[in-house]
């Protein structure tokens, strides 16, 4: 079970002055159950890929598929191999657009041919990975929420379509920190419970290494790194300084701290790890 790409360019405006190429001759193979943080400055590539992993954008030459279907097709096969990966782009609570929570949520199972019993339970169990009380906010206007609330209900439109593979193009993007835990916090939880894909596309260098346990790192439309993120942001300093991309905080911090002296365990990559490091160099645990 897993999303095949093979050797996919990508052309936006062909045959225009303003012909770009954003992807080139991109090949990975993403599992399903794996936690993949795709990573990389600006126009590097990372939402163009990302579009062709449902079929959002058909690639000018190579294929995807999705559990051995090739997207590029038509048919029963291709549309249902399409449905297995969700979606939810960087501000997805500008796509929200019903009269009441249960409505949004529920646009996808009802147009995917599903009864409205089911329908019904399909945005309950939705409502209730997100944290939003089923009785509290159904009925209610989405229009009406905040800022993080709103990115709830959209997350939970994708959700209640039972995705096998779910991308999140920015999750955390223009949210205060309360609200961007809890986003993270519910995503874990449906990764786990569901051992779905999870494919996060970030700036965050602490989100990648808080929650990613595989880092693809992209430039120029290319994969120009592909590993485990420890590793990657352990060993491949250089690279990831060449391509543009930073490291986490928690590693500047440990380098500062050994160069003062502080003999830590190992070095920390997330903020958990830091604290728990520096509490043992200190005898604190």
């Amino acid at each position: 079970m897993s999303i095949e790409v093979k050797d996919i360019s990508y052309t936006y405006m062909t045959k225009t002055p303003f012909e770009r190429q954003a992807l080139r001759n991109v090949t990975v193979t993403i599992e399903k159950g794996e936690f993949v943080a795709i990573i990389g400055h600006t126009g590097s590539g990372k939402s163009t890929l990302a579009e062709h992993l449902n079929g959002l954008l058909t690639p000018s030459t190579g294929t995807v598929c999705v559990d051995g279907v090739n997207l590029n097709g038509k048919g029963d096969k291709v549309r249902s191999a399409k449905h297995k990966v969700g979606i939810v782009f960087q501000y997805p609570e500008h796509q929200l657009f019903a009269e009441t929570i249960y409505e949004d949520i529920a646009f996808g199972p009802r147009n995917s041919g599903k009864s409205e019993e089911e329908v019904e339970k399909q945005v309950r169990k939705a409502m209730g990975f997100v944290g939003l009380d089923y009785d509290a906010f159904s009925t209610r206007s989405p229009f009406q929420l905040s800022g993080g609330q709103m990115r709830r209900v959209a997350i939970a439109g994708v959700i209640a379509m039972d995705p096998e593979y779910l991308i999140m193009d920015e999750p955390s993007a223009g949210l205060d920190p309360i609200s961007r835990d809890a986003i993270f916090a519910q995503l874990s939880t449906v990764f786990k419970e569901r051992d779905i894909a999870v494919i996060l596309i970030t700036h965050s260098m602490e989100e990648a290494a808080q929650y990613a346990s595989r880092l693809l790192v992209m430039a120029k439309g290319q994969i120009a790194i592909d590993g485990k993120t420890e590793l990657v942001f352990k060993e491949q300093r250089e690279r990831l300084q060449e391509v543009g991309v930073d490291i986490p905080e928690s590693i500047k911090i440990t380098d500062l701290l050994c160069e003062k002296g502080l003999k830590l365990e190992k070095q920390a990559i997330t903020k958990e790890q830091l604290v728990q490091y520096i509490k043992k160099a200190k005898g604190w645990s």
